[in-house]
């Protein structure tokens, strides 16, 4: 018998995680069955149940993969001195994560951020899902604090502010474009890059020129 190749392996485990993607995105997750993803898919129960047990399965690898790619992302800029200014790292970063899944689309709009909403619901229910978004953040919190670190060595931010502040706040801005996404429709990253640009380069009145800014 013919050894299958672990590039195969891989493209089928794409496909299966793309395809089920898009049935969560399309019906939400309670109304997808597994059938509804071995339709979207075209593939037999007994290949996709050779990767993934279920839907919790499923669902709980799309969001390991997704905070993954995230914070592997960020993680890259750590040591760089200093860091990317925000609205330069989150635009690139948020841009290559909807990049990378801009073949998934529902009634000709983006279904990422569809799916992001579908995945903050689905863990008010499942504690397994709620962990891995938990420990999914945590770390993509982690690598924003040491970048604001990287920030107050450089004089780019003043040194009494919390770096896990710094980080909560900019996760919550991405969090809340992505939610305005999925409600009102599709928005390019360059709007959330030139708006954070504004915020953190505004001076209070009466502030010299040269005070602490963020970039």
């Amino acid at each position: 018998m013919a050894r299958v190749s672990q590039e195969h392996l891989d493209a089928r485990r794409r496909q299966i995680l793309d395809g089920a993607a898009l049935c969560f995105a399309r019906n939400g997750f309670h109304a997808t069955s597994m059938q509804d993803v071995l339709k979207e898919v075209d593939l037999s129960a007994g290949a996709v149940y050779r990767y993934f047990s279920g839907k919790e399965e499923l669902i709980g690898a799309i969001v390991a993969e997704v905070l993954g790619s995230v914070r592997e992302a960020f993680e890259e800029v750590v040591h760089q001195s200093p860091p990317p200014p925000p609205d330069e790292l989150v635009a690139s970063v948020l841009g290559k994560t909807l990049a990378a899944r801009e073949s998934l689309v529902v009634d000709g709009r983006p279904a990422f951020p569809r799916l992001v909403i579908q995945v903050w619901t689905e863990t008010l229910r499942s504690e397994e899902l709620a962990l891995i978004l938990r420990e999914g953040y945590g770390s993509v919190r982690a690598a924003w604090g040491e970048i604001v670190e990287g920030y107050q060595r450089a004089g780019m931010m003043r040194a009494d502010v919390t770096p896990d502040h710094v980080a909560r706040t900019m996760i919550a801005c991405v969090l809340g474009f992505i939610a305005q996404q999925s409600l009102f429709g599709p928005a390019p990253v360059e709007v959330l890059q030139d708006g954070l640009r504004a915020l953190t380069t505004m001076r209070a009145e009466g502030t010299a020129a040269g005070g602490s800014q963020l970039g």
